[in-house]
């Protein structure tokens, strides 16, 4: 069976934005899937450039917080990228999580109900033009099942592979299967022949996401009690440094890909094969920074 290349997420962060344009092309020569933007840095900016100097990869955010802006702000700037696209954008949003809302100066209200009244005064904004698709970042069944009802797809961050089909059953048999319901996660990557170092980088990558409740009770559910129940008693007794120990590799290797180029593509085939349209690969590198962990996963193709 032949797998499409994965997705790659982007993220530019000062001094790299003008490298991480030039990656963005590269990836789009190569023939990857789609390059998506995580809420870390200015998303929006970041795609608006790469929507100007790509022509055909696919391109989206993944995720916007949507209390940064009013819904008809965001409307006008996701029909602007949406027409420079000629239609390639997909703009993901999400509720995000109260810590990373505090730190943004920002606060959350209730997810469910926010996000449906964001929606749909996203829709009805006047004198914006096309809007594009819209995703929702779901994980846990009321937010996908909201996605099925209003959304034109859904994206999770750190899935577990094993929980991705009970995860996809709150969506009806078509959109599993058609191609414009979109269907991503955005999975930690480190390529490196040296596995041992590899999982290192991504429990490291991990752990800033084990503090947030929200996704300890996901990973809850998927499968992993106690690994959560042994992570949050370390936070409790204010013991972070222990957490990446406290990371079982079943529970590793069930969220991230690690290894050697050929165990990394076999782990995104095994995404595809779970269930999952687009794999993004969240890269990290074992031996450098950003540009290197990018420069890996144009290598294992």
């Amino acid at each position: 069976m032949t797998y499409p290349l994965p997705a790659v997420s982007l993220a530019a962060v000062p001094g790299r934005r003008r490298a991480i344009i030039d990656f963005a092309k590269e990836f789009e020569s190569r023939g990857y899937t789609g390059l998506y933007m995580p809420s870390m840095s200015d998303a929006l900016s970041l795609t608006t450039a790469i929507a100007m100097e790509t022509s055909q990869i696919p391109i989206g955010t993944s995720i916007v917080p949507i209390y940064g802006r009013t819904p008809v702000d965001f409307a006008q700037t996701a029909g602007f990228i949406q027409e420079i696209s000629n239609g390639r954008f997909k703009f993901g949003i999400g509720v995000s999580h109260q810590p990373a809302l505090a730190a943004m100066g920002l606060k959350g209200g209730k997810p469910l109900e926010d996000m449906q009244r964001f929606v749909k005064e996203l829709r009805a904004a006047p004198r914006v033009g096309e809007l594009p698709p819209i995703v929702l970042a779901a994980m846990r069944n009321k937010m996908v099942t909201l996605a099925s009802e209003i959304a034109d797809g859904m994206v999770i961050a750190n899935g577990a592979r094993s929980y991705l089909p009970t995860t996809l059953s709150a969506l009806t048999a078509s959109q599993r299967q058609e191609e414009n319901f979109f269907i991503g996660d955005m999975i930690p990557t480190c390529i490196c022949d040296d596995e041992s170092a590899a999982k290192a980088v991504n429990r490291k990558t991990l752990v800033m996401y084990t503090l947030l409740p929200n996704y300890r009770n996901y990973w809850r559910i998927a499968g992993y009690e106690q690994e959560m129940n042994d992570i949050e008693a370390a936070i409790e007794k204010g013991e972070i440094p222990r957490i990446p120990e406290l990371m079982s590799d079943r529970w590793l290797a069930d969220v991230t890909l690690y290894g050697s180029a050929s165990k990394v593509r076999e782990g995104i085939e095994a995404w595809y094969d779970a269930g999952l349209k687009t794999p993004i690969v969240v890269p990290s590198s074992a031996a450098g920074n950003q540009l290197k962990a990018l420069e890996e996963l144009l290598e294992i193709y």
